[in-house]
């Protein structure tokens, strides 16, 4: 959320982002009702004053003069309260168009429609040639026994999947391995809850907007998150934190879901996109200044740069343009490892920084050294989530007899198996 003074300060900006990114939104009437609101509330400032005062000389008066006072307090009284129940709903229409706003993205966010118009700034890693006919991770899966989507989608349905085995062990060692390696660099790993209110989602900014893609348990007036970023940025809300524990570094540990309603027909093969998968997450809360974000956001990628390699996984960085990366990034950057059976690349990480969009909503503050109270900056970027992240692991790694070598590095946690083999 923007702070309403910095729209009318910037209103040109703010709109060519709301452009850019896709957004529609009647600014109009977004200032008009907030003319309305500031209206409404000084009118209701200035009875609230003449019943004050009436309240101090009510005691000193008596007879008619004190019933005249009394009946004047009554009629104050019921045009205040006409003029608080007229600001509710308008407060209410206001607020509800501020949460469709968009932060302002950075000057080195490219513009565009959508995911074509993103940059790449960066590969690393060799591409392998294989000297055998390639196959793809699901024939893998298949032959190794260690995938089953068929049995999985007569349980759940399309977009679901099954590990098994081996597949499984690999999923774990993966995770447990991600938790391992963030840890060290001395995030908090946290085990968050999935099923959150509605107020964890429109903090951070995923209502309204993304309603189709987020599950709803209708019953519980509850709803199943698609990362650990909502509860992990929720998890301070209308808190002030101590400015001596900044930067405060969190690592989610969680099962995610989404409903992926908008991408029926792409990526439906395999494990690329499906509806319940694993992942760990990075969320960084730090102080309200754009060095010390861009900090924590450069440290961020570097933690999935370091992570990626240690795999050896070829990977390129994308540059997100205004289109592809939602209304509360600022600045957002896309790791994609090489997957050989696309051809290509394929997403499997996202660094975002969101400067104050997320504070402000969640009214997460701090005081700064002079005792004035700032909001924070918040950050995320994944570490790892499966099922996606084996694609590149089983088919950068397989062998011509049909085999995956495991990564060295996951190894011990698969009691020093070198192989995925067929039993």
């Amino acid at each position: 959320m923007l702070d309403i003074k910095f729209i009318r300060e910037n209103l040109n900006d703010v709109i060519t982002a709301a452009e850019n990114k896709n957004i529609k939104i009647d600014f109009d009437k977004l200032l008009q009702l907030d003319d309305k609101r500031r209206d409404l509330t000084q009118k209701s400032e200035e009875f609230r004053m003449k019943k004050n005062e009436a309240s101090k000389q009510i005691p000193k008066l008596e007879g008619i003069d004190k019933e005249y006072l009394l009946a004047e307090m009554k009629t104050l009284t019921e045009d205040q309260n006409k003029i608080e129940d007229q600001l509710i709903k308008i407060k209410a229409e206001f607020d509800s168009l501020m949460l469709l706003v968009p932060m302002v993205p950075s000057k080195e966010t490219p513009v565009g429609k959508d995911e074509d118009s993103n940059e790449e700034i960066k590969r690393w890693g060799e591409l392998r040639t294989f000297e055998f006919d390639l196959k793809d991770h699901m024939t893998l899966g298949r032959d190794l026994d260690i995938i089953d989507n068929e049995r999985a989608a007569k349980i759940a349905g399309s977009r679901s999947y099954i590990l098994k085995g081996d597949g499984a062990r690999l999923e774990y060692a993966v995770l447990k391995y991600a938790m391992d390696f963030i840890a060290r660099k001395n995030y908090i790993l946290m085990s968050v809850p999935v099923m959150v209110n509605r107020f964890a989602l429109e903090g951070t900014g995923f209502f309204p907007g993304n309603e189709d893609d987020i599950y709803e348990l209708e019953k519980d007036n509850k709803f199943l998150v698609g990362t650990s970023e909502v509860p992990l940025g929720a998890y301070y809300f209308d808190e002030v934190v101590d400015m001596s524990q900044l930067p405060i570094k969190f690592s989610g540990v969680s099962t995610c879901y989404r409903r992926e309603s908008g991408t029926y027909g792409k990526d439906t093969h395999g494990l690329y996109r499906v509806h319940q998968f694993n992942k760990i997450e990075q969320f960084v809360i730090c102080k309200g200044e754009a060095e010390e974000s861009q900090k924590a956001f450069d440290e961020l990628k570097a933690n999935t740069e370091e992570f990626l390699q240690s795999l050896n996984l070829p990977y390129r960085v994308l540059n997100v343009c205004t289109g592809d990366m939602g209304k509360g990034k600022y600045y957002m950057n896309d790791l994609e490892c090489w997957m050989p059976s696309r051809d290509g690349y394929g997403e499997t990480h996202s660094c975002s920084n969101l400067h104050d969009f997320q504070a402000r909503r969640l009214n997460l503050r701090y005081k700064d050294e002079s005792g004035k109270m700032q909001f924070c900056h918040t950050l995320n970027n994944t570490m790892v989530a499966t099922p996606r992240i084996l694609i590149p692991i089983i088919e950068n790694n397989q062998n011509e007899d049909g085999s995956i070598t495991i990564p060295e590095v996951l190894r011990p946690y698969m009691a020093n198996q070198e192989k995925i083999e067929k039993k």
